[in-house]
């Protein structure tokens, strides 16, 4: 339930897992940290994401609009993807799960993903009392 501990898991430790600091980031928080480490990460992205919807709802423009949803379909796609490899419903493709994988490239992406957005949330209509 609460997992082996950190730096306490015997998969990751002895370097059973091929790439645990890239690709397989949440095979390695699911033995270290157990099934609790796990929601609480699935748990983030969806705050993540629910935060992305409530901004794309409340845009001022459909391109902000636009721009809000494809940022969360982008994370969407990396969460799934890398999350089902991970636990083998899907083949291994590369795709780093966001801000928790070691790709810089994908890392430098998703941060500059989300200022745009935040960026929308900033310039939407505020009401006027």
């Amino acid at each position: 339930m609460f997992g082996r501990g950190l730096n306490q898991g015997t998969q990751t430790q002895l370097n059973f897992i091929p790439e645990q600091h890239t690709d397989f980031i949440f095979s390695a928080i699911g033995e270290e940290l157990g099934f609790v480490g796990c929601v609480a990460v699935l748990i983030c992205f969806w705050l993540i994401c629910f935060r992305l919807v409530i901004i794309a709802q409340n845009a001022k423009d459909n391109f902000g609009s636009l721009l809000a949803i494809g940022v969360l379909s982008m994370i969407v796609f990396q969460v799934l993807v890398n999350i089902g490899m991970t636990i083998g419903l899907a083949p291994i493709t590369g795709i780093p799960l966001p801000w928790l994988s070691y790709g810089r490239s994908a890392l430098i992406t998703n941060f500059v993903a989300i200022g745009l957005v935040e960026s929308v949330h900033n310039f939407r209509q505020r009401l006027r009392f």
